[in-house]
């Protein structure tokens, strides 16, 4: 449930049960370390990991979707991992225009087909 603070911002809702955040029925975190990566366009980014996880060489940077490698002075080229497609990149390489009309009209057709 959201609501409106006495200034009148939004505060952010929690589903009824959901207990305190951080609460200790969750269990023990595992240990974590952070791990810096540099992509060759400058950005930096630095995920955590279980220090029992092994440590990816790369990764994707989350700025730009190039690989990023843990040695600021020599990032991997832009070559070595293919760049981030969104969701719907991937659609449209799976379908044509014309089988996106078809599923659209018949998504469409039963939406508007009356309910009995």
């Amino acid at each position: 449930m959201v609501g409106l603070n006495r200034r009148g911002g939004r505060i952010r809702g929690q589903r009824i049960g959901g207990g305190p955040s951080g609460d200790s029925t969750r269990g023990l975190s595992a240990e974590r370390t952070q791990v810096e990566y540099f992509c060759s366009r400058g950005h930096r980014c630095g995920p955590s990991f279980a220090v029992q996880a092994p440590i990816p060489e790369l990764w994707v940077c989350p700025h730009c979707g190039l690989p990023a490698g843990r040695d600021q002075d020599n990032p991997p080229t832009e070559e070595a991992v293919a760049p981030y497609k969104t969701h719907l990149a991937y659609v449209r390489e799976r379908r044509s225009d014309s089988d996106a009309e078809i599923l659209l009209n018949e998504a469409l057709a039963r939406l508007r087909a009356p309910r009995g």
